[in-house]
């Protein structure tokens, strides 16, 4: 088994979480904030956005892009390289870094519907998986 190349593992995650921070707030933008602010404005709490939940999320997706692209690198001596692996990977990362928390976020914060959580989880699992294509486009042992 190859060893990790740690500084391309790093540069195709850094720009695999560009990927999700744009894909994320196209997303936020166009789909999931009419959603998130119509379902808060139904109970009687207006949507309230910050710039430190913001950084919070730009963070993430810088992490969740580090992580899908080390975990393709992890896999890529069992699986090979390419595509394929990388959705492999881009899938393993997305169900544990979004989906999963969406469920839980979802049984726990009633007061929004469940096609909210499910709409979320799903764009994010789609955009996790092409982020970590194109880290491992980058990536090279």
């Amino acid at each position: 088994m190859g060893k990790i190349n740690w500084a391309r593992a790093l540069i195709g995650g850094l720009v695999a979480g560009v990927v999700v921070n744009v894909l994320w707030y196209a997303t936020w933008v166009l789909l999931a904030r009419p959603m998130v602010s119509d379902a808060l404005q139904a109970i009687g709490h207006p949507l309230q956005e910050s710039a430190g939940m913001g950084f919070v999320m730009l963070v993430l997706g810088f992490l969740i892009g580090i992580v899908a692209t080390w975990l393709y690198a992890a896999i890529r001596p069992r699986f090979g390289p390419g595509p394929g692996t990388a959705t492999m990977a881009g899938v393993a990362a997305g169900l544990l870094l979004a989906v999963l928390p969406d469920i839980g976020w979802g049984s726990t914060l009633r007061m929004i519907p469940a096609t909210v959580w499910v709409t979320d989880a799903i764009a994010t699992l789609v955009i996790v998986v092409i982020a970590t294509i194109v880290g491992a486009w980058l990536y090279k042992e």
